[in-house]
């Protein structure tokens, strides 16, 4: 596990096993950008395992958050209908404008950090996840929602 985490680091996304981990990581609760609709945030993706452990800068802004949380339901969605089609495929944040995942709803889950805008550089963890890390990445993402002062009711259709 990741031993280097903060205590009171605001972690928005932490997907993790046993052995490891992807996590995103609040640089600051501040924005670092803000217009009336969208505040802009600084953040890390965090990856942690026996055979890499690396970190790179990912930004999203207040809008990324609503979209983690409709990703959150396509996923549970997709699960329950286990299609024997192409397994669930989804980014985040928006790839293009900074680093950003990949998450990979096979068995075992697949996760990828890509550093697309900068090195090109991938890196892919499969995570043996338990039966609750959807339940918990709500309750993440709503600890992280009230820590920066962006709440569903900022976002229509947003997950609490």
């Amino acid at each position: 596990m990741d031993t280097n985490t903060q205590p009171d680091a605001i972690e928005p996304i932490r997907l993790a096993d046993l052995t490891q981990s992807i996590s995103v990581r609040l640089r600051s609760t501040e924005p670092t950008l803000e217009t009336p609709a969208v505040r802009y945030y600084d953040a890390e993706a965090v990856v942690t395992s026996g055979f890499v452990n690396g970190t790179v800068h990912l930004g999203f802004d207040s809008e990324d958050l609503s979209d983690w949380g409709r990703l959150l339901d396509a996923i549970e969605e997709a699960e329950q209908e286990a299609d024997l089609g192409e397994p669930f495929t989804a980014d985040w944040p928006r790839s293009g404008r900074t680093a950003y995942i990949r998450f990979i709803a096979e068995d075992p889950y697949v996760v990828e950090v890509h550093d697309g805008t900068s090195t090109q550089i991938v890196v892919s963890v499969p995570l043996d996840m338990g039966e609750e890390w959807i339940a918990e990445s709500r309750e993440r993402l709503a600890a992280a929602r009230a820590a920066l002062g962006v709440g569903a009711e900022d976002h229509p259709g947003a997950c609490p």
